[in-house]
């Protein structure tokens, strides 16, 4: 995801449909819950609060009565907001007059319905075309671009049949190309596939991702199918009786379910589909074996250092100076990985000369600089010369 600012928000959202709708949201800020308020109005979605990215596929998935569809139709008003506001691209679209309200719809917002809404008496291409035809667009470029976004949508050739006359699937990917004839940048799909068969969906799932890929628009999507949110979604927000009750990534919800009832609803996905070999691995990090002798800048440059499963942060000592370890209590020998901030720093471990600070650990010294008692395996063919170097005045090695 980018930094960037949201393409869409909802914040605090409420609908209640009922007779006094108003005091129905001053009660449920109060606490009371769904059932309790239903003797002034219906609450259909209760403090919705998310964001969406630009170019991010948003799933919403919820079962029947969850509120789901009636949360998407607040994204571009074809319900009013009871109260909470919805930003898009920007701009707040709660409480704006009419005609700023179909201007958002007719240029920055599109959506596709679960029944396709295609209309009966047009033809396929002056169905795709009526976005452009409500913008004023000429005939001829209109049913052009509509031509080009069939061919896009696997319907190259259909433009002149009627929708009575094109299966189930095929009605779909006319509604779909009918949204993206509008070029807007955010498209809200309720429940498009719910409609199709396994076979059909499975195939529109795939089309769908394939068209992202290119035209990385920003969709919010609804579904009642966990398994069709998991394959689509780079997020999921997850409802129940109005309310959100969590909101996270397809591993997240299948790995971190929030409460029982999420666990209960992933509890028969196959996590094989969701889950890959990446979601369980490190990421790699530079690492320095004790075996590899002193790193001798390293406890200067690092900012901490993990030893043994324990956080540690260098003790800081005056340039130069020789820190004597304390000697450590004898235990059986092992090897310590410690994880550097300046990946060991390996060319300058060998040019410099200078004794600098000791690193203590646990009570054990792993990484020094010319300290006297610091113990490391000594590296082949170097044991005498080493030890004749450290007989040797500190003068003599100095010049």
């Amino acid at each position: 995801m980018t930094s960037s600012a949201p393409a869409v928000e909802a914040r605090n959202l409420y609908k209640v449909f009922g007779r006094n709708p108003k005091d129905a949201v001053r009660r449920l800020k109060a606490g009371q819950t769904r059932t309790q308020v239903a003797d002034v109005g219906t609450a259909a979605v209760i403090d919705a609060s998310f964001s969406v990215q630009p170019g991010e596929i948003f799933v919403i998935m919820g079962l029947s009565g969850s509120g789901k569809s009636t949360l998407i139709r607040m994204l571009n008003g074809l319900h009013d907001v009871t109260s909470g506001t919805v930003t898009m691209l920007g701009d707040q679209i709660t409480d704006v007059p009419a005609a700023r309200l179909r201007e958002v719809r007719r240029d920055r917002v599109s959506m596709v319905f679960q029944h396709f809404a295609l209309l009966p008496h047009r033809t396929v291409a002056d169905n795709v075309a009526y976005p452009l035809e409500l913008r004023g667009t000429g005939k001829t470029e209109r049913l052009a671009k509509a031509e080009e976004i069939l061919a896009l949508v696997g319907l190259g050739g259909w433009g002149d049949k009627l929708p009575s006359e094109l299966s189930g699937g095929m009605q779909q990917r006319v509604g779909i190309a009918r949204a993206l004839a509008a070029d807007t940048e955010v498209l809200l799909m309720d429940e498009a596939f719910s409609a199709l068969d396994p076979l059909i969906r499975r195939e529109m799932q795939e089309q769908l991702l394939e068209l992202q890929q290119k035209l990385k628009k920003t969709i919010v999507f609804i579904t009642h199918d966990l398994n069709e949110a998991m394959f689509l979604g780079d997020r999921i927000a997850v409802m129940r009786d109005g309310r959100i009750v969590q909101i996270g990534t397809p591993e997240d919800i299948l790995t971190d379910p929030a409460n029982d009832y999420v666990e209960q609803f992933v509890q028969d996905v196959d996590r094989a589909r969701v889950l890959t070999a990446g979601n369980v691995m490190e990421r790699p990090r530079p690492v320095v074996l004790d075996t590899a002798g002193p790193p001798r800048r390293v406890a200067r440059d690092a900012r901490q250092l993990h030893v043994g499963g324990l956080r540690r942060r260098p003790q800081p000592h005056a340039a130069g100076h020789r820190q004597r370890p304390r000697r450590a209590q004898a235990r059986p020998p092992r090897r310590e990985v410690a994880d550097l901030d300046a990946a060991a720093r390996v060319a300058e471990r060998r040019r410099v000369r200078d004794p600098v600070e000791s690193v203590r650990a646990v009570g054990r010294v792993v990484g020094a600089a010319g300290g006297d008692g610091c113990r490391g395996p000594p590296r082949r063919g170097h044991s005498a010369r080493h030890a004749a170097r450290r007989a040797r005045p500190r003068a003599e090695l100095d010049r």
